[in-house]
């Protein structure tokens, strides 16, 4: 079996973008192509997954054939991958499988996603199509109602408060302060967060993610090819992928992620390590509580023990034993939907070359991994990833 590093990575900043899903896209794409150390040219790609929720419907149809014909990638097999929040956690697991199998070389895997030129009410509507539409989304639960009620649940079964959960928001907007991609760069006081607009209840609108735009890129390349490109690549040692119910309801429990469980043990297995070997780890924070049950559902501290967790800080960087989100996370650097996956990558890529600021590098880290979630957690794709090569 071929083994597979990224060889260069690239995004947008997050935010709000004048520009629409062509120039975003072409932004990402040139950035990952500059960001080779090596000549790249993108006649070399064999193929591209772009993961795309198409929000609010503007380009349903073709749109990885759409985006790619404007970024120098015409001509080759292009597809777009949906699966919710996870749709390029799963572009990304689809562009390292078609590397694998031997069947590609040279394969692009990217996101993107276009949110903020639709009304609030608009934007409501299409952020509710990743639930179960008969007995979620057309009895009135939202996405914020959906994790609230998970963290109510939490409280209910654990000893924690929603002063954990405040932890979590300030060290997230406190990772992504240096940020330069960052949707939002601000440091939050505890009050703050902790009296914040209420969006449902507990969680308030420092719990939430923003609404963003933006798009990410990454490079994959065959083991036998990679020193064309890099003499410093970054290896994805172990990629896996798992899902659960959609509704709610349908689930034994709604304190924890089956999906995320299941997806992370066969990462760590394919990639030879444990939770306790990972330095750094973007986890999908659409909210709050999702970090907090991430921390328990990818081994990085016991169920039951992630308000602790967040409360000791053990996910601050250079603080602890595993840096959670030093990108800022969902919560700060943003959350444009296709693009999140392949985003957490761009960001891990930097990080082990040593490439982000120097005031947000994470110390000597060798082993990472991104969690990438779609919805209220029916999807999952967890991928690990080191500075060495998995023998």
């Amino acid at each position: 079996m071929v083994d597979v590093a990224i060889v260069g990575a690239g995004q947008t900043k997050y935010g709000n973008h004048q520009s629409g899903m062509k120039g975003m896209w072409a932004e990402a794409a040139y950035n990952a192509f500059q960001s080779v150390d090596k000549d790249f040219q993108p006649k070399q790609i064999d193929e591209a997954y772009i993961g795309s929720v198409a929000f609010g419907g503007g380009q349903l149809g073709n749109t990885a054939a759409l985006l790619t014909e404007h970024s120098g990638m015409k001509g080759i097999p292009v597809r777009r991958v949906e699966n919710a929040c996870a749709s390029s956690g799963f572009a990304l697991r689809d562009a390292w499988m078609a590397i694998k199998s031997g069947q590609a070389d040279v394969v692009i895997a990217g996101g993107i996603e276009k949110m903020n030129d639709l009304t609030p009410e608009r934007k409501r509507f299409w952020l509710g199509v990743s639930g179960d539409t008969e007995w979620e989304r057309l009895a009135g639960l939202t996405f914020p109602g959906t994790y609230a009620l998970m963290a109510r649940r939490y409280f209910h079964e654990f000893e924690s408060t929603h002063d954990d959960l405040v932890n979590i928001s300030v060290k997230n907007h406190w990772h992504g302060l240096d940020n330069e991609m960052a949707h939002i760069r601000k440091d939050v006081s505890f009050d703050k967060a902790k009296n914040g607009f209420m969006v449902a209840d507990p969680l308030t609108l420092y719990d939430c993610c923003p609404t963003s735009d933006g798009a990410s890129c990454v490079i994959l390349a065959a083991d036998h090819v990679v020193k064309q490109f890099t003499d410093d690549p970054v290896w994805i040692n172990g990629s896996a992928a798992a899902s659960d119910y959609l509704a709610l309801h349908d689930r034994p429990s709604i304190t924890q992620l089956i999906a995320t469980q299941n997806a992370a043990k066969k990462a760590y297995k394919m990639a030879g390590i444990e939770a306790h070997n990972i330095d750094l780890a973007e986890v999908h924070d659409c909210f709050t509580i999702a970090e907090l049950l991430a921390t328990e559902d990818l081994g990085f501290t016991k169920r039951g023990n992630g308000g602790k967790f967040a409360r000791d800080g053990a996910g601050r960087r250079n603080e602890g034993d595993v840096c959670i989100n030093p990108s800022g996370g969902l919560k700060s650097k943003g959350h444009p939907l296709g693009a999140t996956g392949t985003g957490q990558t761009v960001e891990i890529f930097k990080q082990l070359r040593g490439e982000v600021e120097q005031s947000r590098q994470v110390r000597d880290a060798e082993n990472a991994l991104s969690h990438n979630v779609g919805g209220s957690g029916a999807t999952c794709a967890v991928h690990v990833y080191g500075r060495n090569r998995n023998e």
